[in-house]
């Protein structure tokens, strides 16, 4: 019998085929999905401008090459920074998701799927500005609101029913994915240049989930999906170069992703028929993501404590005067918030508290809010009481909120809080079932969205220049044809 390995290069994987055609051919005809796109591309904007007032992300910023300007090169909103496309997705990508504001998605892998905007923002910028020098019309905004909203679909509904975390996968993979796709599309890649970046960016080495959880949570958690965002630009300029790509990256036995990274280290898929080891797809590729994104809007703060942060607000009143008479504090949650932010101990740093469930409830129930400064060092160290009633709280899991959080009709995000006296009296339990972000309070979460972004302009931009980059914003069909380049222009200091 031969042992030699037969060499006929196979087809691209299906899933790669199913992406790169989704990308090329399908046509977006969602006007509730562009508008809500408008106004992810708003929050996500201003959550980048809001995270540059801290320095432990600034000091990442700019040309690795200090004084390098790059013609034509891609704009960091907020900064002077004129950068290459790579660098500066790096860049706009950790802004973004410094401070963990910006959007979020929940299924069986979690995420933030406006992390693709450093990507996309950074590669639609130089091109725009490369087309003008070039005599050609410039790429426009309804262009970068597309490749938004494409790019959410493709990591959301891969999110639906594959769970990267289980095996330790960090979520980021999906937006080097997603960013790979339509960042390649942007640059002009055909199907066979948008199939080979697709498979280099699945045969990367993928980050670990180490730097999210207890006792390693740490920052590199802010700049994760930035750094995703950037090598996808790199990974699609390499193959609109000509480089050949992977057909098997998937599906190969023993080297592929999925023996190597999913499936076989995954007691759920082990025992499974080979044809059951792979991606699922819940839905077929379209606008679903974008149409029910989920906004941060009251919270800095990781989406599945959101709930439990407001609840914290409406309780306030109720324990403030009262906080040294405190004897147990009872938090109801679901089982996505315990795997993932639960924490009892000591927390390191801001990116170790702004994970933990048990933190992110004290502070509001303290002192009636949440904001990105209460996470820092100086204010945890000067108030030792946050810590006092951390190790009050009982945290526990209603399976009625685990079914719902999974329930595709529902998506709920339920946490609820009761506070009990030592005089045995006690509070009402307060339960929020889902966060004002969530599409099913759209109607109140829109003002209060565009309040937060303008909030996040103030902090960057004098009034006049607020003034204008808002009126734009609220313009859909403004917006939409704007050339690129002439947007960035608006956010460069």
């Amino acid at each position: 019998m031969s042992t030699v390995e037969t060499n006929v290069r196979p087809d691209y994987d299906v899933e790669l085929q199913k992406i790169a055609d989704y990308v090329l051919g399908f046509e977006i005809e969602s006007s509730e999905a562009f508008d809500t796109a408008r106004h992810c591309l708003m929050d996500t904007l201003g959550c980048g401008l809001l995270a540059l007032r801290f320095p432990e992300c600034t000091k990442h910023l700019g040309p690795l090459v200090e004084g390098t300007v790059v013609p034509h090169g891609a704009r960091v909103p907020g900064t002077s920074f004129r950068l290459d496309p790579v660098k500066a997705a790096w860049d706009i990508g950790a802004t973004i998701r410094w401070l963990d504001y910006n959007d979020t998605w929940l299924a069986a892998e979690w995420g933030h799927p406006s992390d693709n905007l450093g990507g996309i923002l950074a590669v639609a910028d130089h091109l725009s500005q490369r087309r003008v020098a070039d005599g050609v019309a410039p790429l426009t905004m309804r262009q970068v609101l597309e490749a938004m909203i494409m790019a959410h679909e493709i990591q959301g509904v891969l999110a639906l029913d594959n769970s990267f975390n289980r095996v330790g996968l960090d979520h980021v993979v999906l937006v080097k994915v997603a960013s790979t796709a339509v960042v390649a599309k942007l640059m002009g890649a055909g199907r066979e240049r948008l199939l080979a970046a697709l498979s280099h960016a699945f045969v990367d080495g993928q980050s670990l989930r180490t730097y999210r959880h207890a006792p390693n949570a740490g920052s590199r958690k802010s700049w994760a999906a930035g750094d995703a965002t950037s090598r996808a630009v790199r990974l699609a300029d390499i193959a609109m170069r000509g480089e050949m790509g992977i057909p098997g990256v998937l599906t190969a036995p023993q080297w592929g992703f999925y023996d190597v990274l999913f499936s076989h280290t995954n007691r759920d898929l082990a025992t499974k028929p080979e044809e059951e080891r792979r991606f699922s797809f819940q839905r077929e590729l379209g606008s679903h993501v974008m149409e029910n994104i989920l906004f941060k809007i009251a919270f800095p703060a990781e989406f599945h404590a959101q709930t439990a942060c407001e609840a914290a607000v409406t309780l306030h009143p109720q324990v403030k005067d009262r906080l040294d008479e405190i004897e147990r504090i009872v938090l109801t949650t679901h089982d996505s918030a315990i795997r993932i932010i639960s924490k009892e101990g000591d927390l390191a740093n801001p990116a170790d508290r702004d994970h933990c469930l048990q933190y992110m409830t004290a502070v509001p129930l303290i002192f009636g809010n949440l904001t990105a400064e209460h996470y820092e060092d100086a204010f945890h160290d000067a108030h030792p009481r946050i810590d006092e009633l951390r190790g009050k709280m009982e945290v526990v899991e209603d399976q009625g909120y685990s079914r719902d959080y999974y329930d595709p009709e529902k998506r709920s995000i339920a946490n609820a809080i009761q506070v009990l006296f030592k005089d045995g009296s006690a509070t009402e339990k307060v339960a929020v079932e889902y966060p004002i972000g969530h599409r099913r309070r759209r109607a109140v979460g829109i003002p209060l969205l565009e309040e937060k972004f303008r909030h996040n302009l103030a902090t960057r931009f004098p009034a006049g220049r607020c003034e204008q980059i808002s009126h734009l914003c609220r313009d859909q069909a403004r917006l939409e044809d704007t050339a690129v380049h002439r947007f960035v222009d608006l956010f460069v200091i």
